[in-house]
């Protein structure tokens, strides 16, 4: 699989409307501390990202989410995959597709307790219909497998490629590893 760096230069950009902002706090002053928290960030100094971004978390979700992939990596502050997820939930509840994938992903993995990938069921229906590449792959998986829903190996062929279309490498390995379609043939003119 490629690696992924968070998507924090995208929710930049894509939230900032989005953000609800309390009475003392602008627009504008919550785009500055967010893109503060940004350039800190991208210059690797991820204690002041964390401190910058833990100061709007409660009112913008970007913030929010980037808070809680900080505590679930413990960049910047201590690992922490219990509050990670509290945070991430409240991001994902809120309707950001980014945390939806990161929970899911949580969730099944264990990170916080033990791995509960029908938990994450919603979360990556949630984050596959919007689009998210690797929920698209772990709904794939889990379609794949028939343990957490009825196998439906089509669906994962679907979601694989969709997955694959977004950069995921693995979903190409699976696809090829589940060969072609099973679906029935086109009728011919003759049998019309």
């Amino acid at each position: 699989m490629r690696a992924r760096r968070p998507a924090f230069a995208i929710l930049a950009g894509s939230l900032l409307a989005a953000c609800a902002s309390g009475p003392e706090t602008s627009p504008a002053d919550m785009k500055a501390t967010f893109n503060a928290g940004l350039k800190a960030y991208d210059a690797g100094d991820y204690p002041t990202a964390y401190k910058t971004w833990v100061t709007i978390d409660d009112v913008d979700l970007g913030a929010m989410r980037n808070v809680a992939v900080m505590l679930r990596t413990g960049k910047g502050v201590a690992k922490d995959p219990k509050a990670a997820q509290a945070m991430m939930q409240r991001a994902a509840e809120a309707g950001l597709f980014t945390a939806q994938a990161d929970l899911a992903d949580m969730l099944i993995k264990g990170e916080a307790g033990p791995p509960n990938p029908k938990a994450a069921l919603p979360w990556l229906i949630l984050a596959a219909q919007q689009g998210h590449p690797m929920a698209q792959f772990e709904l794939g998986q889990l379609y794949e497998q028939g343990t957490v829903i009825p196998q439906d190996l089509n669906a994962a062929r679907k979601l694989y490629e969709a997955a694959a279309a977004g950069g995921v490498d693995e979903a190409k390995a699976r696809l090829d590893a589940l060969g072609p379609s099973a679906a029935p043939a086109p009728p011919t003119a003759a049998g019309h």
